[in-house]
């Protein structure tokens, strides 16, 4: 492996620009029309337009990226997170033109992209699953006799979903057939693939996610769980890791699931196992994602470890120089996703030039960005801007540590989720641990987070 294309953007692509330059690899930058003036063009070793600003003829558009392999000579491909990170089809595209794939096998996506398939592997595995039937429903009578059989509530989910979509939750009866073919139609136009499934429906649960490292030559390691509780809409707002809500034997079951998971699965590259954990402090078995987390940081500054540049090093073939007693915990790491966004009128993105782009710093503070003073954040793409990482010896000292950071943290003039968190991290249930991933949502529709209190400290 020599030249590397980053199949994506922003701070993305930038992280494993980084990456490949510490490890003396030549890197390709391709962008949108939207994002030529992008940090990761500038930085990349060359670059290649792939086409207009919308994603689909650009970021996902295969034959594009292909082309662009060629054209620039690249002999590897990093597809960062989103986009065509769990795309079998691009991974075996890849396979066939010699060009090693920065991810897990195709057929290992394939597998684990399957909801239905990668339940079976984890009770395969002997890991914690949500009751329901391991099977795939394209009709709704069918789907309604599970229902019944499982108990309400239960949710509908996308056989191939993801990201929060596809997902219907239904409490009883009514209206059943109507949201069966409402999800149906959400999974084929997010995924190509409509068939759903269904399962009970675990109330105001945790997300648990446990991180995983494996190479071609049989060692699977883990790296600790992070906690994804706090959600907004199923969208991620904070991470953090250690998990406050695990003891050590609930965190060594739950990370040993991981393990034995993947393994089954035959899996090599670094993933992420999630879980529900609810009120009963049991674990459930969600998904597994086939590629590098958006808080994949969390886990390297809690453990030392990078994880791309280990996910550059196993898919090149190396076996792993890690073995499980290795890996530490040190202290407590909390992340803030910054995105564009007005949280005083129900997150409106807020694109266009920053004027003002400066971001905290000192001690116990990481910035992962690619953002800057004088950056045009295009109205296309997700709109995270940065991701703010922080730590501590333990919990506490890691949210004083966020509350000077946040303090510090100026942009302007575009509305960010900076007062959002710093509301957040002064709430009492937040403090003592007790929210769930419903609890955002539960205080916005109570007007607990209502417009007045996110006004800029």
């Amino acid at each position: 492996m020599k030249r590397v294309l980053i199949a994506n953007r922003g701070e993305i692509a930038v992280r494993i620009i980084r990456a490949c330059r510490d490890l003396g690899l030549e890197t390709v930058a391709v962008y949108s029309t939207a994002d030529k003036d992008s940090l990761h063009v500038l930085l990349a070793d060359q670059s290649i337009c792939i086409g207009p600003s919308p994603a689909l003829e650009s970021y996902i558009n295969i034959p594009r990226i292909l082309s662009a392999i060629e054209v620039s000579g690249a002999d590897a491909v990093h597809p960062g997170y989103g986009f065509l990170s769990e795309n079998a089809d691009f991974a075996r595209h890849c396979e066939k033109g010699g060009i090693t794939f920065i991810g897990p096998s195709s057929d290992a996506i394939d597998s684990l992209g399957n909801k239905v398939e990668a339940k079976k592997i984890a009770t395969e595995a002997k890991a914690p699953v949500v009751p329901g039937r391991i099977h795939a429903f394209f009709e709704p009578s069918e789907a309604l006799d599970e229902a019944r059989n499982i108990g309400y509530p239960v949710v509908l989910k996308a056989r191939s979903g993801g990201g929060g979509k596809g997902i219907h939750i239904l409490f009883d009866e009514t209206g059943f057939v109507e949201k069966f073919y409402q999800a149906q139609q959400e999974a084929k136009k997010s995924f190509g693939d409509e068939a759903l499934y269904v399962e009970k429906f675990i109330e105001n649960p945790r997300h648990i996610e446990v991180q995983i490292l494996a190479d071609q030559h049989g060692t699977v390691l883990h790296l600790f769980e992070r906690d994804c509780t706090t959600q907004r809409r199923r969208q991620k707002l904070i991470e953090e890791a250690p998990s406050p809500a695990l003891t050590p034997q609930e965190r060594n079951y739950v990370t040993q699931a991981a393990v034995r998971l993947c393994k089954k699965a035959g899996y090599n590259s670094v993933g992420t196992v999630e879980f529900l954990f609810d009120q009963s402090r049991t674990f459930y078995f969600m998904e597994v994602n086939t590629r590098i987390q958006v808080e994949h940081c969390v886990t390297e500054e809690l453990t030392g470890v990078d994880l791309i540049k280990e996910q550059i090093k196993v898919a090149g073939g190396h076996k792993l120089n890690l073995a499980q007693e290795d890996i530490e915990m040190r202290g407590a790491v909390i992340e803030f996703r910054i995105n564009a966004e007005d949280p005083c009128r129900n997150f409106l993105p807020s694109p266009g030039k920053m004027e003002i782009f400066q971001p905290p710093l000192g001690p116990n503070i990481r910035m992962d960005t690619h953002s800057f003073a004088g950056y045009t954040i295009p109205p296309y793409y997700d709109s995270m801007i940065a991701k703010l990482i922080v730590k501590g010896k333990d919990r506490e000292e890691a949210l004083i540590v966020a509350k000077r950071a946040l303090r510090e943290f100026f942009v302007a003039p575009n509305k960010t989720t900076i007062p959002f968190h710093q509301l957040l991290i002064e709430n009492e249930e937040f403090i003592k641990n007790k929210l769930t991933i419903n609890t955002i949502d539960r205080w916005i529709e109570e007007g607990i987070l209502a417009a007045p209190a996110l006004a800029p400290v």
